[in-house]
């Protein structure tokens, strides 16, 4: 209990567009614009904030472009950054295509710009200090420099005793990387976060709970996010909870699962069980989709 979170993760400009029905290919699809802060990381530290996490921290790196502005969004959401201010690339940016319907599904462009070239250099172990939880983003895996800087900050994390989570963050970057080697990439995380899709791809398994168990005999503890079905807790191989979800009407699904894993991380910093801390993540989930974009409210 007590202590601080780590996110080391993405910081990103999300440009949203709600559209109704198919896109009109050639021609012209009406749709609902903005242009919003997000980035899986960065996502999660907010949430974790909004859900009573005292002190939240993150690293990432940004583009001179929009470093002030991300900041200052950040700062207003109750988290301390640290953002690298990278001198070549611009700050990534993801153009959330979601449909307007009742699914609210959500379908992404990826340009991650500055948020890849993260690297060991950005690291130091007094990033530690005073943390009790260290969470990586997922999407720290899929480049050459974050993957490096995922391995540095492992080892140091497990030589301090603090404990690791991560969430897989994307389905198809997983599957380009593949199976075996993010798993080997995440031998020393303590908990696993992976949605119902990352958990088939991560295990071979169409069924959340058997990957779930599978998942959890090389992972402590795992939990599978289910969406509307709610979450699946494991460990050491059986599934010990399932966990509904919280009725909501969704507008936008973006951001649904960080703010699972926001929530998840601060309910454990206060002591709550995985079962407990999974319903505050169902909690947070359901309060997200009913907002465009993968923030929560600011404070005020």
């Amino acid at each position: 209990m007590g202590g601080g979170l780590l996110v080391v993760g993405d910081v990103i400009t999300d440009v949203v567009a709600r559209h109704r029905g198919p896109l009109a290919a050639g021609t012209d699809t009406a749709a609902s614009i903005r242009t919003v802060a997000g980035g899986a990381g960065a996502n999660v530290a907010c949430w974790a904030v909004h859900r009573g996490a005292a002190d939240v921290r993150l690293l990432g790196r940004v583009g001179a472009d929009a470093a002030a502005w991300h900041e200052r969004e950040l700062v207003a959401q109750g988290v301390r950054p640290q953002l690298v201010v990278d001198p070549l690339a611009p700050t990534g940016t993801v153009i959330c295509m979601v449909d307007g319907g009742a699914s609210a599904e959500r379908t992404f462009l990826t340009d991650s710009g500055a948020s890849q070239r993260l690297g060991p250099a950005d690291w130091s172990d007094a990033l530690l200090d005073g943390v009790a939880r260290l969470h990586l983003s997922g999407y720290l895996l899929f480049s050459e420099p974050t993957r490096g800087l995922v391995a540095v900050a492992l080892e140091t994390a497990r030589a301090r005793g603090v404990p690791v989570s991560l969430d897989p963050a994307s389905a198809g970057f997983l599957a380009e990387l593949g199976a075996e080697r993010f798993l080997t990439l995440i031998e020393d995380v303590d908990v696993l976060l992976p949605s119902q899709d990352e958990a088939g791809l991560l295990t071979g398994l169409g069924d959340a709970a058997e990957a779930a168990a599978e998942l959890s005999r090389r992972v402590p503890l795992v939990v599978v996010k289910q969406g509307r079905e709610g979450a699946l807790v494991a460990r050491s191989g059986k599934v010990r909870a399932r966990v509904p979800a919280v009725p909501a009407t969704a507008r936008d699904t973006t951001g649904a699962g960080d703010a699972f894993t926001g929530a998840f991380l601060a309910a454990l910093l206060a002591g709550a069980g995985p079962e407990d801390a999974a319903a505050e993540g169902c909690r947070a989930g359901a309060r997200a989709v009913e907002r465009v974009g993968g923030r929560p409210p600011a404070p005020g």
